[in-house]
């Protein structure tokens, strides 16, 4: 049986070799997504320019902008859910990836069905529109302020672009603000598979939410590193 989909959602698959983009259309189709290829990253700008997607399926390896490169990019003005397809071994690559704004990673080879959890679990953290949330609550960090009821961050009146990984990572957090949150319980919470790398993967998801939400991200005073349970957010 197939695992159940968000909404029917449209994915944007962006890799070099038309193999492997025909095999991934064709799993993915099946399993109930809309899908739309593109063969690198200059393709998949002129898509982008029409078409809105709800995850972006790309492959790091590629001629021209390389997927890291092209995360980073896209991150300066889209908030869609990036899933990087890395070399198997190559850490750094995965590391990397994080660190320019990709929600997830997935060393080739991989099973289809693994690919289809990750997806999955990536879509379910993205917040739906008919979500309800008892009664609103804003969380102020500073200059900053969080709107839970919304699942939005505002600095004045500019609203700061987070992530799907950061939007579920400040529900989590706010969900026991003050409280400290251990890295295996925030990797359950995410959906992810258990283990050191991906304990590792949440401290770079850490580190690059504490640049949204702090005036020194090394010494941080609002999403902090409480020694030897995790870490907590403590608004003011």
């Amino acid at each position: 049986m197939a695992e159940p989909t968000q909404n029917d959602a449209h994915l944007l698959i962006v890799d070099d070799d038309e193999r492997i983009r025909t095999l991934l259309q064709q799993f993915l189709t099946r399993n109930g997504f809309w899908t739309t290829a593109a063969r690198d990253a200059a393709h998949a700008r002129k898509l982008l320019a029409g078409l809105d997607f709800d995850l972006i399926v790309l492959d790091v390896m590629m001629p021209g902008d390389d997927g890291i490169t092209f995360t980073k990019e896209l991150r300066t003005h889209l908030q869609t859910p990036i899933l990087l397809l890395t070399a198997k071994g190559e850490s750094s690559d995965r590391i990397s990836g994080l660190e320019a704004g990709a929600d997830d990673y997935l060393p080739k080879p991989f099973e289809p069905k693994e690919l289809l959890l990750r997806i999955n679990a990536i879509l379910r953290r993205v917040p739906q529109n008919d979500e309800i949330i008892e009664k609103p609550k804003v969380l102020h960090l500073g200059d900053i302020h969080y709107d839970i009821d919304r699942g939005e961050m505002w600095e004045g009146d500019n609203l700061i672009r987070l992530t799907a990984t950061e939007v579920a990572l400040m529900r989590i957090f706010s969900a026991s603000p003050g409280e400290p949150v251990s890295r295996s319980k925030l990797v359950e919470d995410l959906g992810r598979d258990r283990g050191q790398a991906q304990e590792r993967a949440i401290d770079v998801q850490i580190t690059r939410l504490r640049r949204k939400i702090e005036a020194d991200p090394k010494q941080p005073r609002y999403l902090q590193t409480v020694r030897g349970s995790g870490y907590m957010l403590a608004p003011d």
